[in-house]
């Protein structure tokens, strides 16, 4: 399903073809948007991965975070001869209370977030290191990209979870909610059972979400 047919059968499902300036289709985009908000922050699926390399700079223990970033899967040191070290994830006041000056260098062994922008690793750099990272992502939306995995391989829970935000803006009755909010927990289960559980792949630590399979 693609933008076009996803605001098509929106429009269809809520019996609502208002184009006025304000009105209900000029909000659909929102709809959608703020639905697919809610399936990224609930499952994971390698949909929602990407991969990108930097550098850890000499004397510097802040990592700039990319502009898409929404959470870490890994984040891995590479040493010269190609080996890669894990980082293991810590709290900011560990890495400070281990390596509370920054002349205490070495490799990298430690990682926190340090705000909305940055990671702080420990020890600080005592050489420029390649860095490999691992994370979540929220890809393009349908309503710009025109397309998303989302939309073509599991239509149903973005339909019903752009169905919950557009009832809820038309004032809908309270019962027609409460069904839509049905329709969309069983879509979203079976996406849940492909990305926590069916789509795993091997991690490196154990902390990751897991979802069993029914």
């Amino acid at each position: 399903m693609n933008y076009a047919q996803l605001s098509a059968a929106i429009q269809a499902y809520c019996e609502n073809y208002d184009t006025s300036t304000g009105g209900f289709v000029d909000n659909i985009p929102t709809f959608v948007q703020a639905a697919e908000e809610r399936i990224y922050n609930t499952v994971q699926l390698p949909a929602l991965r990407k991969n990108v390399t930097g550098t850890m700079t000499t004397n510097n223990k802040y990592i700039t975070l990319p502009d898409d970033w929404l959470a870490t899967y890994s984040i891995a040191r590479i040493d010269n001869d190609g080996s890669y070290m894990y980082l293991l994830d810590k709290d900011v006041n560990f890495i400070r209370e281990s390596y509370p000056s920054p002349t205490d260098t070495g490799a990298p062994e430690y990682y926190a977030v340090f705000d909305a922008t940055t990671f702080i690793v420990g020890p600080t750099p005592d050489a420029n290191y390649a860095v490999e990272l691992h994370y979540f992502y929220y890809p393009e939306s349908i309503v710009t990209a025109g397309t998303s995995w989302v939309g073509t391989y599991f239509e149903s829970v973005l339909l019903y979870g752009s169905l919950r935000e557009a009832y809820v803006f038309m004032r809908g009755e309270p019962d027609i909610i409460a069904n839509i909010d049905k329709k969309y927990e069983e879509s979203l289960f079976l996406i849940k059972q492909l990305g926590d559980a069916k789509d795993r792949m091997d991690t490196f630590r154990t902390e990751q979400v897991r979802y069993p399979v029914k």
